[in-house]
């Protein structure tokens, strides 16, 4: 059952008050401790007060915690205290870390997270609701016997609720669609299939402003996407290449179109991947599971702005069919591409959907792609690769990844980068040497772009974790969301005091 959140004006002696089965109080510091309460003195208060001065719990240290049971006045069982050091994003993440099992508990079906922060900027606002969906999410869609997480409404607590309302509620539409993007990479690959993104795209078509358009194999071929069913004619799941609009303003209104890579199981095709660790080739389809995360958190939040989404969705896979290290194809832009390894399928399917997005005359185009293993050695799990042709693009986007701690770092383009991608046999290879792999990967998508801004985001090494913590982290999803919210139209007077300030985060698909 999906967890609503609640925002609320709380301080110590209302909050006492909550009829939750666990609160969480995040401190700051000791004197923040009677600023919360007001003037009458709450037995919570002097809980709070005898543990500091008995040194159980210490302030300096984000992320330290106290447990305390049965407190007098204080309706809660479990009270939870947490060291959250100044309120930043990093203090609000690092705090609300050391209450994740305390909320997933069996016993915690309602709980309530009370900041005694004066106040807490966009970011730290941002962080604390993504921390507690993230604690609220658990997959189970393949494991019967797990049982899901009981929580069902969590109360936020803040000094004075109207000064981040609408923080709030972005950060609320845009941890739904990070959940149903998370839902989506964490599938295994014979149930997100191509078919089965296609059927989530339809799903979101049904909310206010979206509607989607399903182009199946013989559109592809109509549409003479060539690199694109190049990949896809190895496997027996049939293509989908997935149109979804987001229309919040005018028609006149230039779109911001996100391209999606949806290689729901990439075996490497004849340039097999080792047998070790391909399970976690699922996530290839996590860009495309980005978009239509996307597209949940739009759904959600109706900005004024118009945004296309385009997932070109396919298995890599090997057999008689399937292309072979020195093919020749003919991408949709009529510029011919010689495979000389067919595991750099990404930028094949990609290339013909950033033509077809040429045809949108886009605001901006940002393509979304789990695309190499050079972008992991170079930036790890913390960064993903952003590449830009358009500094004020790029800009943008590092800019909205600071905004909701999802981060990016700029990559370089320069042109002799490029060099490599010649060869005698077509107008380009689909591959260049081993150095600087992401960049090259980057320069052979460039030449497939119009003359509208484009960025391309490589999120090999954060879209998942493996591991013991295995999974889909629902990145970038937090970064393209806030991007195209700063970009949107400012919403009515009306509409901005109209807003409610209670969210849903669901793992449903649709």
């Amino acid at each position: 059952m999906p967890t609503t959140l609640e925002l609320k004006s709380l301080n110590l002696l209302s909050a006492a008050k909550e009829k939750v089965d666990l609160l969480v109080v995040l401190l700051p510091d000791a004197d923040s401790v009677k600023t919360a309460t007001g003037k009458t003195t709450s037995g919570l208060e002097t809980a709070i007060t005898q543990a500091l001065a008995a040194k159980d719990l210490d302030l300096t240290q984000t992320g330290n915690h106290l447990w305390l049971y049965s407190v007098a006045q204080v309706a809660a069982r479990r009270v939870l205290l947490i060291a959250s050091g100044a309120g930043s994003a990093t203090d609000i993440s690092k705090a609300l870390a050391s209450a994740t099992s305390a909320l997933r508990q069996s016993t915690t079906e309602k709980a309530a997270v009370v900041s005694l922060h004066a106040t807490l900027d966009d970011c730290a606002v941002h962080a604390l609701v993504q921390s507690l969906s993230d604690s609220g999410y658990r997959y189970t869609a393949t494991k019967p016997s797990e049982k899901k997480i009981a929580l069902q409404k969590l109360v936020v607590g803040v000094a004075d609720k109207a000064k981040i309302q609408r923080s709030f509620v972005q950060s609320v539409g845009i941890a739904a669609g990070v959940e149903l993007a998370k839902e989506l990479g964490n599938l295994p690959a014979n149930h997100a299939t191509p078919t089965e993104l296609a059927k989530t795209a339809q799903e979101l078509g049904k909310a206010k402003g979206i509607t989607a358009k399903i182009h199946g194999p013989r559109d592809i071929a109509k549409l003479k996407m060539g690199a694109f069913l190049a990949v896809a004619q190895g496997s027996t799941q049939p293509p989908q290449f997935i149109e979804l609009h987001y229309q919040g303003a005018a028609k006149s209104e230039q779109p911001i179109v996100l391209v999606g890579k949806g290689v729901t199981f990439d075996t490497g095709g004849i340039s097999i991947k080792p047998a070790a660790g391909m399970d976690e080739m699922k996530f290839d389809m996590c860009g495309a599971a980005s978009v239509l995360g996307v597209f949940q958190a739009l759904a959600k939040l109706q900005p004024r702005v118009n945004v296309v989404g385009l997932i070109a969705a396919t298995e890599n896979m090997p057999g008689g069919k399937a292309i072979k290290p020195g093919d020749v194809v003919t991408s949709m832009s009529g510029k011919t591409i010689e495979i000389l390894n067919t595991d750099a399928e990404g930028r094949l399917i990609l290339c013909d959907a950033l033509t077809y997005a040429d045809r949108l005359q886009p605001k901006a185009v940002i393509d979304i792609a789990t695309l190499t293993g050079a972008c992991v050695i170079a930036l790890g799990g913390v960064r993903s690769g952003v590449f830009a042709s358009d500094d004020a693009l790029a800009h943008d986007l590092l800019k909205a990844g600071e905004q909701t701690q999802d981060l990016g770092w700029r990559m370089p383009l320069d042109a002799e980068y490029g060099g490599g991608l010649k060869t005698n046999f077509a107008d380009m290879a689909n591959v260049a040497g081993r150095e600087a792999g992401a960049v090259t990967a980057a320069k052979f998508l460039q030449k497939f772009i119009g003359s509208w801004p484009w960025a391309h985001l490589d999120i090999a090494g954060t879209a998942w974790k493996s591991g013991a913590a295995k999974g889909a982290t629902g990145r970038p999803v937090g970064l393209l969301t806030q991007y195209i919210l700063n970009q949107a139209l400012p919403l009515p007077a009306a509409t901005k005091t109209s807003r409610k300030t209670t969210g849903t985060s669901t793992s449903k698909k649709g």
